[in-house]
């Protein structure tokens, strides 16, 4: 098994420093959370379930350096993770968002596929806005 190799790293800060045991870390196709000391919880979100980025940067955050970039998923698990406090936010979202779309080219994903509905794979309903995954289409 070979390591997984991270796009980028960082930890909650309090006071601009990284005093906790909250761990954020970015990789080619995930991001993930980790907390805990004695009572570890890792969870991570497949960066192609991305839906929306959001950045927040209060009064108090801006004055340390640091800001808070909330990530909208349809994952179910974690369908909302912030990254809290987190050193160069606006640089750690513009990287988020670049990798989140890389992904989802690897995967040869469309915007009409993040509008799939949920009830299964039955999607040729009669309406125009009938998705076809691109396995199912024919080659010009």
């Amino acid at each position: 098994m070979e390591p997984i190799e991270y796009l980028w790293k960082d930890r909650k800060r309090r006071l601009g420093l990284p005093l906790s045991f909250t761990r954020y870390s970015l990789s080619e196709d995930r991001l993930f959370y980790e907390t805990g000391f004695f009572n570890l919880k890792a969870d991570e979100v497949l960066l192609y379930r991305v839906q929306d980025l959001e950045l927040t940067m209060t009064l108090g955050q801006r004055m340390f350096g640091v800001g808070t970039v909330c990530v909208h998923s349809s994952d179910k698990s974690m369908p909302h993770l912030d990254l809290k406090n987190v050193k160069r936010p606006r640089e750690v979202k513009e990287l988020i968002h670049r990798s989140v779309e890389e992904a989802k080219e690897r995967r040869r994903m469309r915007t009409t596929e993040l509008l799939g509905r949920e009830d299964g794979p039955d999607y040729h309903d009669g309406d125009e806005l009938d998705f076809v995954p691109e396995e199912d289409c024919d080659a010009d």
